[in-house]
C-alpha cells in the first residue's frame, strides 16, 4: 500500500464503493424475503457500517503510514488487504451471478422461483468469502512436503541418493513473531533428514528487526552435511525510503549476518566444492538476478568461476526468470532451485496438473521444470506477502532426491 500513490489508493477505494452500491441494491431483492423490518435495517446498516469502516480505514492508514513503525505497517496493511479481499471478490461475483439469475428469471419466469434466484444470489456471495476464509485461517500455515525425485546421470556414484531441502521465502515479517508456527515446519524439515538445506532467499519483507527472536528456531534445523543460502529481491531493502545510505547498509549487513548466526552460509555470486569419497560436486548461489523491474545484483560467471571444473553443480537462484535467460542452454548447471513467485499464493494444484494466474507473468513458476538434462525447481514458499492467505497454494518444504541411474 506505501508504494502506491494516494491518487491510486482512492481510485482503490471508489471501486469499493461502486462494487458495494450495486451489490446493496441486488442485496435488496434478498432482504425483500424477511419480513422483519428491524431485521432489514440491521442487515442494511451493518452492510453499509462495514463498507464505510473499511474505506475509512484504508485512507486513513495512507496517510498515517509513515508514522508507523515497520512491524505495524506490515501488520495493517495485511490486516486491510486480508479485509478488502474478503469483501471485495464475494461482492463481485454476487453482482455478476444475480444479474445473471435475474435475466433468467425474467425470461423463464414460470420455471426459476424468485426465491431460487434470491437463494442462488446469496450462495454466490457467502460461498467465495468462506473460501477467502479458509485461505486465511486455515490454509495459510498448512505446510506441505513435496516429494520429488530427479535421475541426473552426471551425478558423481558417492553422491547418489543425495536429499535435499529446499525452502524459500520465508518473508518473516508476515509471522509476526509467532514463532510456533514455524517450529511445526522446522519438525517436518529436519524429520526429512536432510544432507543439505537449502534456502532461495526472501528471509524477510524489508527489515532486519524482523528477525528478533528467529535465531533460536533457525538453528534447530539440521542437515547432514552443511545449509547454504541466497538473497530475494526482499532482504536489500529495495522497498523502504531509507533516512541515508548508511542506514540501508546497515540492514542490510545485519539480514547477512544473521545467517552466519542461525548455521547458514551466505553465497555472494560465490561457490563452494563438497568432497566425498574423492568426488565433488559444487553448490553456487548467487545475489539476487530478475528481469527488470527486479534488480540484477547477481553475477553468475563470478559465482562459478572457482567451480568451472567441477562438471557437477547445483545453482541457488532466486529468481526464476534467471535460469531460461542465463542458465539453460548457457552453461552445465545441472540443478537449479529458485522461489519468489509464492505460485501468487492462489492457484490450483490436481496431481501433477497446477494452474495459477501467475503464470502468465512466470512461464516457471512453481515446481519442477526440464530442459534436456538440465532442472529448475521452483518453490510456493514457506511464508507469505501482501494478501494473509494461501488458496491451492500451500505453504512448501521441497525434498528433492538426486539418483545418477
Amino acid at each position: 500500500m506505501k508504494s502506491y500513490s494516494f491518487f491510486i489508493i482512492v481510485l482503490l477505494c471508489l471501486a469499493i464503493l461502486i462494487v458495494d452500491i450495486f451489490a446493496f441494491y441486488w442485496l435488496q431483492s434478498i432482504t425483500a424475503f424477511i419480513p422483519s423490518i428491524l431485521t432489514r435495517n440491521a442487515v442494511n446498516i451493518g452492510f453499509w457500517f462495514f463498507t464505510i469502516g473499511l474505506i475509512s480505514s484504508i485512507l486513513i492508514l495512507k496517510v498515517r503510514l509513515e508514522y508507523l513503525a515497520p512491524q505495524t505497517k506490515h501488520l495493517l496493511i495485511s490486516s486491510l488487504y486480508g479485509l478488502t479481499v474478503s469483501s471485495f471478490i464475494p461482492k463481485f461475483i454476487f453482482i455478476i451471478v444475480i444479474s445473471v439469475l435475474h435475466f433468467t428469471d425474467y425470461v423463464f419466469a414460470e420455471i426459476v422461483p424468485l426465491l431460487w434466484v434470491a437463494m442462488l444470489g446469496l450462495f454466490s456471495w457467502f460461498f467465495p468469502f468462506f473460501v477467502i476464509q479458509y485461505a486465511i485461517f486455515r490454509s495459510l500455515y498448512r505446510f506441505k512436503v513435496h516429494h520429488h525425485k530427479v535421475k541426473l546421470e552426471q551425478l558423481p556414484e558417492s553422491f547418489n541418493g543425495l536429499r535435499i531441502v529446499h525452502i524459500s521465502d520465508t518473508h518473516l515479517g508476515s509471522f509476526n513473531a509467532r514463532f510456533h508456527i514455524f517450529d511445526r515446519a522446522v519438525k517436518m524439515i529436519n524429520h526429512l533428514e536432510p544432507d543439505f538445506i537449502l534456502f532461495t532467499g526472501d528471509l524477510v519483507n524489508n527489515f532486519a528487526s524482523e528477525l528478533n527472536g528467529w535465531d533460536t528456531t533457525f538453528k534447530q534445523l539440521s542437515a547432514k552435511r552443511g545449509k547454504y543460502a541466497v538473497l530475494g529481491n526482499h532482504d536489500y531493502g529495495d522497498y523502504h525510503q531509507w533516512k541515508s545510505p548508511a542506514a540501508r547498509q546497515l540492514n542490510f549487513e545485519a539480514i547477512k549476518k544473521f545467517h552466519k548466526d542461525i548455521g547458514f552460509m551466505l553465497l555472494l555470486n560465490e561457490a563452494v566444492i563438497i568432497e566425498n569419497n574423492q568426488e565433488r560436486i559444487a553448490i553456487a548461489g548467487v545475489e539476487n538476478w530478475g528481469n527488470p523491474p527486479f534488480k540484477q545484483y547477481g553475477n553468475l560467471q563470478m559465482a562459478l568461476a572457482q567451480v568451472n571444473d567441477i562438471p557437477f553443480k547445483i545453482l541457488l537462484s532466486h529468481d526464476p526468470a534467471h535460469w531460461p535467460m542465463e542458465v539453460v542452454n548457457h552453461t552445465n548447471i545441472a540443478l537449479t532451485l529458485s522461489g519468489h513467485t509464492h505460485g501468487m499464493q492462489a492457484g490450483i494444484n490436481l496431481g501433477n496438473r497446477k494452474w495459477s494466474p501467475i503464470k502468465y507473468k512466470y512461464k516457471h513458476w512453481a515446481g519442477l521444470y526440464q530442459e534436456g538434462i538440465q532442472y529448475l525447481y521452483v518453490s510456493r514458499g514457506l511464508g507469505w506477502l501482501g494478501f494473509p492467505g494461501r488458496l491451492g497454494m500451500r505453504p512448501e518444504i521441497t525434498l528433492i532426491e538426486l539418483f545418477n541411474k
